[in-house]
């Protein structure tokens, strides 16, 4: 999946000298909380989102430290921070040298860049031009509409092999006892692990084979120190629940 499969287009924009209070209120109207800065020959400079204006003396809530930390923060530092805090202006508050992707950049990248950076949003470029954005709230709509899915018509015997192939391809799951059974689509999973949480793990990697309707858990864990095997004799009880009772 790339970019251009979930970004957003018509992108909402403002320019570097928009009084900061126009683009706050256009956030409000517009229900968005941020939006790319570009200048007048129309190269994108920065963003500006709702994280830039947390920190506003109006509100009290500028970065405020003692007076001997601040004997040891470089003036520039602490210029800048004013600046942050009292600026009326869009290019005195935002986010200059945002980071940018084209629409061929593919999805993992994107929640990878967004991790890493620690942003929300990110503009999508074609060329010098911003074509659009893609935010979390995109990513999240993409995988909710990929969880939905299409109804998939797989036999039974069609399931346990693709659940079998599954567990195979894992490292934690291939040299497992797994026994997987599978009636109109529910399965029914019996055997033991040895690691902690591997049970839950089989049963999540279950739940993604296609045509599964429901995943029923019977398997046991055996701890390794003292070889005692773990279960809930009522098949109700949660295996975590079990261990910690033990």
């Amino acid at each position: 999946m790339k970019a251009s499969d979930i970004m957003t287009t018509g992108v909402v924009s403002t320019n570097p000298e928009c009084p900061l209070s126009e683009v706050l209120q256009v956030m409000l109207d517009r229900r968005i909380s941020g939006l790319p800065v570009i200048d007048k020959s129309g190269k994108l400079v920065g963003v500006i989102t709702e994280g830039d204006c947390l920190r506003r003396v109006e509100t009290g809530t500028e970065i405020k430290r003692p007076l001997w930390r601040e004997l040891f923060t470089g003036p520039e530092k602490l210029a800048q921070e004013y600046i942050h805090a009292h600026g009326r202006k869009v290019s005195e508050v935002m986010t200059a040298d945002p980071i940018t992707v084209t629409e061929d950049t593919d999805v993992s990248e994107i929640i990878h860049l967004m991790e890493k950076s620690r942003i929300k949003r990110l503009p999508i470029m074609r060329g010098d031009v911003v074509v659009g954005i893609v935010s979390r709230a995109n990513v999240i709509r993409a995988l909710a509409g990929l969880l939905r899915g299409a109804k998939v018509n797989e036999t039974d015997t069609e399931i346990r092999n693709n659940i079998v192939a599954e567990f195979g391809k894992l490292p934690w799951a291939a040299n497992e006892l797994v026994d997987v059974r599978v009636k109109d689509g529910v399965v029914d999973l019996w055997g033991s692990f040895t690691a902690f949480r591997q049970d839950e793990a089989a049963v999540v990697a279950a739940e993604n084979v296609a045509g599964v309707k429901d995943v029923r858990s019977h398997l046991s864990w055996i701890d390794p120190m003292s070889g005692l095997m773990i279960y809930s004799p009522d098949e109700k009880t949660p295996l975590a629940a079990v261990r910690a009772q033990v």
